[in-house]
């Protein structure tokens, strides 16, 4: 078992904060964010249907990652206790999932399009109860990304009515006793235009920093790189997926893609990525968009290396209870 992940899980199920191995972690690591590993590690999520997910276990020969990335809706929080409708890339089910793998954790993109001002005027109040209900009940380690990508110009995003949403969001989940929870502000960080300052909520409304890796230059991620830093806040890939590298190419897409992403990692110390493992051109909702194949398990070399890669005492994976 990872040490940090049993503790982590410890302190969800109400360890002390002092005893134990959560007061340990947290005596090395005082000035960590809610559930942030230590310097130098890095939790491995996949994502982002539970199809896509048991495919990859199934088939990558891999351990059980850390965690699973799903996604959910503000207006309805579906997904959790029940299955999600599908409507063009997979069926998302949280319980489904944590009941089959414990020990692990959830990361949750939160899309909020067109539903700002009403969650802020508490028009959306009671499907965020039902998400404090579920938190409560579940005791599993959450990342929520509150309206991800809040940046990106095919989510419209208002600044004002962005970070008057989150701060509703966040009071009414904090009122309500949930504590398992990790808020996460995440940029889409693709185009330098505006500068995402006009998005944030405030130190206070912010566990860590995402950001989306797909297929742009490194360089236009730098000013949410450089913002976590400055904040002293975790940084987490939020999503990341190889577009355009089909890992039918093998050697060839490992070199344009993986290898540099690895690097990314180590670099700026990323402390969770989350691998969005899916075939893309199966999916109805990306047929045709560029995403291509990005299972590590359709090509022998990229298997082999994504288990070398992620075999590595950087990178953390389920407890073992």
């Amino acid at each position: 078992m990872k040490p940090f992940l049993k503790a982590m899980m410890g302190f969800v199920v109400a360890v002390p904060f002092v005893a134990g191995f959560i007061g340990n972690a947290y005596a090395e690591h005082p000035q960590a964010a809610k559930f942030e590993p230590p310097d130098g590690k890095t939790l491995l999520v996949v994502g982002q249907d539970n199809a896509t997910i048991e495919s990859y276990l199934k088939e990558s020969g891999r351990p059980v990652p850390a965690g699973f990335m799903l996604y959910t809706n503000i207006t309805e929080f579906e997904g959790l206790d029940a299955p999600s409708r599908d409507y063009g890339s997979g069926t998302m089910f949280a319980d489904a999932l944590f009941d089959k793998y414990p020990g692990t954790v959830l990361q949750l993109g939160l899309y909020m399009v067109d539903s700002l001002a009403d969650t802020a005027k508490g028009k959306n109040d009671a499907a965020i109860d039902h998400f404090a209900a579920w938190c409560k009940k579940k005791r599993v380690p959450t990342f929520l990304r509150i309206g991800y990508e809040f940046d990106g110009s095919h989510n419209h995003h208002d600044p004002e009515e962005y970070k008057a949403a989150y701060r509703h969001l966040v009071d009414r989940l904090r009122a309500a006793g949930v504590d398992n929870v990790a808020y996460v502000w995440h940029a889409h960080a693709h185009v330098v235009n505006s500068p995402i300052e006009k998005w944030y909520p405030g130190d206070d409304y912010v566990d860590w920093v995402g950001i989306s890796y797909f297929s742009q230059h490194q360089g236009v991620m730098k000013p949410a790189v450089a913002f976590a830093k400055a904040k002293g806040k975790p940084l987490m890939i939020g999503e990341a997926t190889p577009q355009g590298q089909r890992t039918s190419s093998g050697e060839a897409a490992w070199k344009a893609w993986y290898k540099r992403f690895f690097a990314f990692v180590e670099a700026n110390d990323v402390k969770m990525v989350s691998y969005i493992n899916s075939n893309w051109e199966a999916q109805p909702m990306w047929i045709g968009q560029n995403w291509g194949d990005a299972r590590v398990q359709a090509n022998a070399f990229v298997k082999n290396a994504w288990a070398a890669e992620t075999s590595k005492d950087r990178y953390l994976h389920a407890a073992d209870r």
